[in-house]
């Protein structure tokens, strides 16, 4: 639970007031997930007598303020923000306190999918994106919350709307972390197994990490799944993590073709759809999945 304090003396956490960015209002999420119930100021300046046990951060040049020179910064060059500090001092406790299994990883992949970017746009290091089209990231959204102009909208209210967003992105980010880790341990078992080029999976799990990161991978073309729409499906693999060229596209041929149209260019029955670009089909059953993924080799 959160509450807004207009008293310091009856706040547990501090931080600033005005513009709110995405490093703070992360960073309270995860407080209020962590502490369970925090009583929170947001100030211009903090005065010099706070009790010890109050944490302050992203203000106040102290342990979580990183506008300072001597901040912590990661092997990659990413100095930490608020939220990366009280991750790196806290995070590893409340997953233990969360009865989390592979605490290291969990705690590895939290901040290399969610908090390492908010404190990469945070201490300006902006990502490099061509598109001819805007793209918002996730500090962008945050700064959505902003009382807008011409608008009778509070400042507290928006900084909990914005908390309250935040904490469910962290939440389903954790839960996302666990699940990509206990899928990696399976689908390595299988990467092992398997020989030839195309990976098959009875049930669907997220794989490309696991097939981007093992050797044995190297020689993966496709990958085969029961999908979540019905039937199963095909997928191609990129060359690795950073490159995401696809190693093998499906059959020119193929590309936009379903049902009938499909059954005819390929021979086999039961296949439904491939997409116009060629990295994704779909058929019916596990034998004309399989059937259309040697198809593809040829």
């Amino acid at each position: 639970m959160i509450k807004i304090v207009k008293d310091i003396k009856d706040a547990n956490c501090i931080t600033h007031s005005g513009t709110m960015h995405a490093d703070e209002v992360f960073a309270t999420a995860f407080l209020e997930l962590y502490l369970e119930n925090i009583k929170l100021i947001r100030v211009s300046n903090v005065p010099k007598d706070i009790a010890k046990d109050v944490l302050v951060y992203d203000i106040g040049r102290g342990k979580f303020d990183h506008h300072q020179d001597d901040v912590d910064t990661r092997d990659n060059g990413i100095k930490y923000s608020s939220i990366g500090l009280l991750w790196k001092e806290y995070g590893k406790d409340y997953l233990k306190k969360n009865n989390i299994d592979n605490i290291d990883d969990v705690f590895k992949a939290i901040d290399k999918d969610l908090i390492e970017g908010i404190d990469a746009i945070d201490n300006g290091i902006f990502p490099e994106i061509e598109a001819n089209y805007k793209v918002k990231t996730l500090s962008d959204v945050i700064k959505l919350f902003n009382p807008s102009s011409f608008t009778d909208e509070d400042e507290a209210t928006q900084f909990l709307k914005a908390e309250k967003f935040a904490k469910e992105i962290f939440i389903e980010t954790m839960y996302n972390a666990i699940g990509k880790i206990k899928s990696k341990e399976i689908v390595n078992e299988i990467i092992n197994k398997t020989d030839g080029p195309i990976l098959e999976l009875e049930e669907y799990l997220p794989y490309e990490e696991a097939i981007l990161t093992n050797d044995k991978g190297n020689d993966l073309l496709f990958v085969t799944y029961p999908s979540n729409r019905g039937g199963y499906a095909i997928k191609t693999i990129p060359k690795s993590i950073e490159d995401k060229t696809d190693r093998l596209l499906l059959p020119k041929s193929w590309a936009g073709l379903a049902n009938e149209e499909l059954e005819k260019v390929t021979g086999i029955e039961g296949v439904m759809f491939c997409h116009t670009n060629r990295f994704i089909a779909t058929a019916k059953t596990k034998e004309s999945i399989k059937a259309l993924a040697k198809k593809a080799l040829e």
